[in-house]
């Protein structure tokens, strides 16, 4: 006779709320920095290569502690955090076409509100311009783009460790780990396929206001790249094509970001 299986056992709902507390407020904690440091002369990821490692493990430290203690509190599984890897390779090659697919549809966006102002005439030509310049995300304040320019080991750091790992893996894991906590404690709202749809708005919406200190597009832009990631989770439940997919994201802007702004400054 075999024995009966295993239930996991139950975790009150006081400890998947301090779970869920804790991400949230680490999330807004790193927005309110973000605005207090607005108007820094110093990038956030430093002007140097050493200043950029120690940003990278501080970084690093400070969100595995947070993400630590909110695992005490509800011993989220595996399956809970969407960790599971499927498909041998396939999820790098999903992450690979789904940031394209990202950036096109980003870019789309922006088309379709330029073209709504448009023609409601909030905006007129000329004025867009100026306000698209006025509100472009001050990506002075989170790198320094002549190092980025001058010094390849700053770059090539840019381009791995902190797309694919600070940005990429850090930011999917509070993800995954937020949606979790929605998941259990209202498991009625969340649970469904389009429950967690909506758990995944909520976190685009807190994932976007920690980006406020970069300017208005900036804010809107991680939210709505926020809102396209957790989807990719909610579909493929794993965090694996989101953490690729955003890590190429972030790799390619910072690959593209000198000439970018050399376009702009020679405007």
């Amino acid at each position: 006779m075999e024995p009966p299986p295993l239930l996991k056992p139950a975790v009150s709902r006081r400890r998947w709320w301090i779970h869920l507390l804790l991400l949230t407020a680490y999330l807004l904690l790193v927005g309110a920095l973000g605005l207090l440091r607005q108007h820094s002369r110093h990038p956030a990821l430093s002007h140097s290569t050493g200043g950029l490692l120690w940003v990278c493990g501080r970084e690093a430290v400070i969100f595995g502690l947070v993400f630590g203690l909110a695992w005490l509190a509800s011993r989220a599984t595996r399956e809970d955090l969407l960790l599971r890897w499927r498909g041998g390779v396939l999820p790098v090659v999903l992450g690979a076409g789904y940031s394209v697919a990202l950036r096109l549809a980003l870019a789309f966006m922006m088309f379709l509100a330029a073209v709504v102002l448009l023609c409601t005439h909030v905006l007129t030509l000329d004025s867009l311009g100026h306000f698209v310049q006025a509100n472009r995300p001050d990506v002075e304040n989170l790198v320094d783009v002549a190092a980025l320019r001058q010094n390849p080991a700053y770059y090539w750091l840019s381009l791995t460790v902190v797309s694919f790992v600070v940005a990429g893996l850090r930011e999917e894991l509070w993800r995954s780990a937020f949606l979790a906590g929605m998941r259990a404690l209202w498991p009625q709202r969340f649970g469904s396929r389009a429950g967690r749809i909506g758990a995944v708005f909520i976190a685009a919406l807190i994932f976007g206001s920690a980006h406020v200190g970069m300017g208005a597009l900036a804010a809107v832009n991680a939210g709505l790249l926020g809102m396209g990631l957790g989807c990719l989770m909610v579909w493929h439940r794993s965090i694996w094509p989101a953490v690729i997919a955003h890590g190429m994201f972030d790799a390619t802007t910072f690959a593209l970001l000198p000439l970018a702004m050399q376009h702009l400054q020679s405007n």
